[in-house]
């Protein structure tokens, strides 16, 4: 893995998996520096693309000039998985702290501050946002995908019960190391990576908190979920109850 900084001070690696978000990523990228900037707060983003065929990689390159020195691209040929983007941007990022979110706007960088006091206060390893408690909310889905995402969560909460609210949220704090401990503790790569990674936190006995998000349909783009992930899911819950 890569060293984090010897400054002292905080730094926060965002990691953002890519494919086709050619429009997106500027609009999130602004975002992300606004916050950061904001707060006063030390970080990065590092773009993880997957071959995008739209151009994404030669926005994000327009986006590492305008935003020196705080971006980075890293590419891969072909498109191989959110999970290992996320390994892959791992090795290259300087932060002792990691966050993990969505490049289509499904998460505000608006909600990363109370995240980031959330773990101050009482020094979480982790903190993840949650559309399911407090005034957390799912925006833009049809009762269909609502159905299935909220009837997901419960199936895995009642098989695993992880004590997280929402196990598929994928907009997340990290400690570094706790990170690299979970990804060394875990070979789910796939779509369920994001709930083996809470029951395997939860498994070693590392500290989790919550903070209520809105989660917002994407503007630009196509979704990249679709049934075999669905099938993907059910398959990982009962794997993770198996080995657990």
């Amino acid at each position: 893995m890569a060293p984090t900084k010897t400054t002292g001070k905080d730094v926060y690696s965002v990691i953002l998996p890519t494919f086709n978000e050619r429009q997106n990523l500027p609009i999130i990228t602004w975002l992300l520096n606004r916050t950061f900037t904001e707060q006063n707060i030390d970080w990065e983003l590092v773009i993880v693309d997957d071959g995008s065929p739209d151009g994404t990689q030669d926005v994000a390159a327009q986006l590492v000039k305008l935003y020196a020195p705080h971006v980075q691209l890293q590419t891969r040929t072909g498109k191989l998985g959110l999970g290992t983007a996320y390994v892959h941007g791992l090795q290259f990022a300087k932060g002792n702290y990691i966050i993990i979110m969505d490049a289509d706007f499904s998460h505000h960088p608006k909600f990363i501050p109370q995240m980031i006091a959330k773990q101050k206060a009482s020094n979480y390893d982790i903190v993840t946002g949650t559309r399911y408690a407090g005034d957390g909310g799912v925006y833009g889905w049809d009762l269909k995908r609502k159905l299935t995402s909220k009837g997901a969560n419960i199936f895995a909460d009642t098989v695993l019960r992880p004590g997280v609210s929402d196990l598929t949220g994928s907009f997340r704090l990290y400690k570094r190391d706790v990170l690299e401990k979970l990804f060394q503790s875990t070979d789910i790569r796939g779509f369920t990576m994001q709930m083996a990674l809470a029951v395997t936190a939860k498994s070693q006995g590392f500290s989790i908190a919550e903070v209520p998000i809105s989660f917002v349909d994407r503007v630009y783009g196509d979704s990249k979920l679709g049934g075999e992930e669905i099938v993907e899911y059910a398959k990982g819950v009962l794997q993770l109850w198996w080995s657990t």
